[in-house]
């Protein structure tokens, strides 16, 4: 195999691993500041504690994608601003996200991001970038468990048109 045998650490990267891995830095600096904003606008405890447990992914996401960009000689993209912390008081009620529109911000990025992972897993020919990104899977699907059963119980799901068929059509 090559340059491609031994340790994968010290097998290079291909380019999509590199910009992947640079997107999903750049994407989590970005969750961050969002996730800290949602947190300014959220009312609610439970839903709180899930941006919380995002908010810590996206820092491990952070952490691991720029230090393996770094050992690469590749620069990560820059960390967004810290945005203050306010009041949810102090947040004109027109001007404020409500904890529906947040939980169901947070259950969309979570879908998008199993979606991302999966994609990173395929393309990867390093077996610790792809088994960095199962990781991320696996841990996002946990959140977006969590999401869906929050969004449910506090009666934040819209859900889509059901499709319900009666007794009658389906003895046929």
């Amino acid at each position: 195999m090559g340059i491609l045998s031994g340790n994968p650490k010290e097998q290079p990267l291909h380019y999509g691993e590199v910009y992947t891995l640079w997107m999903t830095s750049w994407a989590a600096k970005g969750a961050v500041s969002c996730y800290h904003l949602y947190l300014n606008h959220a009312g609610d405890e439970d839903l709180k504690k899930i941006i919380h447990d995002l908010l810590d992914q996206s820092k491990l996401e952070i952490k691991e994608t720029d230090a393996i960009l770094l050992e690469n000689g590749i620069a990560p993209p820059p960390t967004m601003p810290e945005r203050p912390s306010v009041e949810l008081d102090d947040i004109p009620i027109g001007a404020r996200f409500t904890d529906p529109e947040i939980g169901a911000k947070i259950a969309v990025e979570t879908s998008a991001s199993l979606a991302a992972c999966s994609a990173a897993m395929g393309q990867s020919i390093r077996e610790d970038i792809g088994a960095l990104y199962g990781k991320y899977h696996v841990t996002m699907t946990a959140l977006g468990l969590r999401i869906l059963e929050m969004n449910k119980n506090k009666g934040w799901l819209l859900p889509p048109p059901l499709h319900v068929q009666g007794s009658e059509d389906a003895s046929k």
